[in-house]
């Protein structure tokens, strides 16, 4: 879809500082779309914001997807400055607290829920508000999934679990919001080259208690895949979109 086309439909993306955020709220700018930068650190939001080139379309928004009220205000910006919203690119989350799991603390295992699950929901909630009152009608919730939630690494039950967690939030989600004209889609990653996987290059812990190297693929690719999922019409709906690196070990035995 042309810039010119995409002149004026809005997105939201958490988590846009870094990472899948960033790829992904670049190639929506790229492509035309006016984007909400959300993410709990104004510098970086500002980075991207200024990376884009794309001047009054990239409005960063610092939130707290965590907290209920933060994320309310988030969309009650967004709505005041450009009138609606057409995308959220669900995607803030975080990964595992240190250590073996059975050392965590209760704070450590709920701050990962906070985030992963709580603010997913915090935000499909106030997207599900927002979209079904404007005119016209609907729009589309992406969510960041995990590939995780099918084959879960070692050491990893907060991050997997609240992974399982989103696949139901998206499942629900996307039956809920037939009657209300909103698309509900979920994207799962595998080993993108960002801060948070780039322990792969190192070698991680495999099923078998070996430790491997695992290829990664550039992050850039994610983005693409979020920019073709945020471009369909609201008849199609991608429910699960599994991009990853070719040669990681995801598919097989090990």
């Amino acid at each position: 879809m042309s810039v010119e086309n995409n002149k004026g439909r809005i997105a939201i993306v958490t988590g846009a500082g870094s990472g899948i955020g960033r790829a992904a709220a670049l190639a929506l700018l790229a492509d035309g779309w006016n984007v909400a930068l959300a993410g709990r650190r104004p510098e970086p939001l500002e980075q991207v914001a200024e990376e884009s080139g794309a001047g009054a379309r990239a409005f960063a928004v610092p939130t707290d997807v965590a907290n209920a009220e933060s994320v309310q205000a988030l969309f009650a910006a967004v709505v005041e400055r450009f009138g609606r919203v057409d995308l959220l690119f669900n995607n803030a989350g975080v990964g595992n607290p240190p250590g073996p799991f059975e050392d965590w603390t209760p704070d450590q295992w709920r701050g990962v829920v906070d985030i992963n699950l709580n603010g997913m929901f915090f935000c499909i909630q106030q997207a599900f508000r927002t979209m079904k009152a404007q005119t016209p009608r609907g729009g589309r919730i992406i969510n960041n999934g995990s590939i995780s939630a099918t084959a879960p690494r070692p050491n990893s039950p907060a991050y997997t679990a609240t992974k399982h967690a989103v696949e139901g939030l998206t499942k629900t989600a996307s039956l809920d919001g037939r009657k209300y004209d909103i698309a509900v889609g979920q994207i799962d990653v595998g080993n993108a080259m960002t801060e948070l996987a780039a322990r792969m290059a190192k070698g991680v812990p495999q099923a078998n208690g070996e430790l491997a190297i695992e290829p990664l693929m550039d992050v850039k690719i994610v983005g693409q895949s979020v920019l073709y999922m945020a471009n369909l019409p609201l008849e199609a709906n991608v429910l699960f979109h599994t991009v990853m690196a070719t040669k990681m070990p995801f598919v097989g035995r090990g």
